[in-house]
């Protein structure tokens, strides 16, 4: 089922009437067909950033700083996740909530897209198999394509792409005439079930990963509430 897009005019005037008084947050989620949790996060951008949390056009950009001090803060016990949203102004709490993962798994934070760092640019031609690795390299990896192109020597723009087309047209979807090996066309179905497996091994440990993150900051909300 699509998401259902609400404009900026009528998530204004939703958060206005709440702001009154005037309806619930459960009577507004209902109204409009949204989940709560969409509901709450509008009230808390509107109560961040006023009007312009709803007027801006593109996506917002984050420094670094904001980011660790973001997340120091909330790992310090400054206020729980919509608290920490609404000082920094951050849109949603699942991006506070990715950050503190990465902070805890030491990653390094960017600004936005690669942060600046040297990425390749240059393609090169690459296997079925190679596809398949690099697809599930990313998978596991947050969709990390900087990281993927430098690990497997390929461009940035390849590693995106081979995942985007996994995730809309499945393993089939990286068999083309490019490869060094074989035409894929001669691929059996055994190598194609193997490949599949391989990627869904990785897309179930990444959604384990999630599933037990999101549960311990649960945990930590409900004994700050």
């Amino acid at each position: 089922m699509s998401k259902k897009v609400i404009s900026a005019k009528d998530k204004i005037s939703a958060v206005m009437l709440y702001c009154e008084g005037n309806v619930s947050q459960h009577q507004l989620a209902e109204r409009l067909e949204v989940s709560l949790a969409t509901i709450q996060q509008w009230i808390r951008n509107y109560e961040s950033m006023g009007v312009d949390a709803f007027l801006m056009k593109h996506y917002k950009r984050y420094s670094k700083e904001l980011k660790l001090q973001a997340v120091q803060d909330y790992l310090a016990g400054y206020g729980s996740q919509d608290d920490i949203c609404k000082k920094y102004g951050i849109r949603s709490k699942s991006k506070l909530q990715k950050w503190i993962k990465q902070y805890n798994g030491y990653e390094v934070f960017k600004s936005y897209g690669t942060g600046g760092s040297q990425i390749m640019t240059k393609g090169r031609k690459t296997t079925f198999e190679e596809r398949v690795e690099i697809v599930q390299y990313c998978i596991a990896h947050d969709h990390n394509y900087a990281e993927a192109s430098e690990k497997y020597q390929v461009s940035y723009q390849q590693a995106r792409s081979y995942t985007i087309k996994y995730e809309s047209g499945g393993v089939e979807a990286l068999r083309d005439n490019r490869g060094k090996r074989k035409n894929p066309d001669e691929m059996s179905e055994l190598e194609r079930l193997r490949a599949e497996v391989k990627i869904l091994r990785a897309e179930k440990e990444h959604a384990e990963m999630e599933a037990s993150f999101l549960k311990k900051l649960e945990e930590i909300e409900r004994r700050r509430g």
